[in-house]
């Protein structure tokens, strides 16, 4: 009987914390082949000439979202005010894959700041464009991945670079971030709870090209 109730315990507990898990995207509702803006998402920018260049697929056994772009810069964002509580879910996952990188692109440059996949946490302030909170993760081509480093070109914006290089372009990876731990040492603070996630792709400063591939984003228990 005591047997029983630990496992019972055991499968009650995994149930919990299977529960608590936010899933932001997984693509699997959205419609294969559909290209453009995914439904449930919107345009994430007010300038330049986005083209969304975006197409809902089947990747390795996976329902992803295929990025592309050809000297422009894309990015769409997805309202998550509600949803993500960062004092039970403080862990942000996400599935990635890298083809193209921008020729040259570096985050740590103004006239380069070009990455083929970025996945941004915001925190918007009024006015939203130069008082808002951006934490940026992102694959870039030439920045040491650990860098954390502030956009030059965006003064809301802070990178912190996941993965640089072509060195492992084409490979699936997941990743793991404590979004709590990152907004403390990027801003020394506790976070409120974020209002939107972004995932964008660019490759206009460098006038390249770039391509990348997102799997399923999530917010998990510790």
């Amino acid at each position: 009987m005591t047997r029983l109730v630990a496992v019972m315990l055991l499968l009650v507990l995994a149930v919990a914390a299977w529960a608590a898990d936010v899933v932001i995207a997984d693509w699997k509702s959205q419609k294969l082949g559909a290209h453009g803006i995914p439904d449930g998402w919107q345009g994430g920018q007010t300038w330049g000439l986005p083209q969304h260049d975006m197409t809902i697929e089947e990747n390795e056994g996976l329902r992803v979202l295929h990025l592309k772009s050809k000297i422009e810069s894309s990015a769409i964002r997805r309202d998550i005010r509600g949803r993500v509580n960062l004092k039970e879910t403080p862990i942000l996952e996400w599935t990635w894959k890298a083809i193209t990188l921008p020729k040259n692109g570096d985050c740590r440059k103004k006239a380069t700041d070009d990455q083929a996949a970025q996945l941004y946490i915001v925190w918007p302030r009024f006015p939203e464009a130069v008082r808002s909170q951006i934490i940026g993760y992102i694959w870039d081509s030439t920045a040491p991945a650990g860098s954390i480093v502030k956009s030059e070109k965006t003064s809301t914006v802070t990178y912190v670079v996941m993965r640089s290089g072509t060195a492992e372009a084409g490979k699936w990876i997941t990743e793991r971030r404590n979004v709590v731990e990152d907004y403390q040492k990027i801003y020394g603070a506790q976070p409120d709870n974020p209002g939107y996630i972004s995932v964008a792709i660019d490759s206009d400063d460098t006038v390249s090209s770039a391509e990348s591939f997102f799997g399923a984003i999530r917010f998990l228990s510790p």
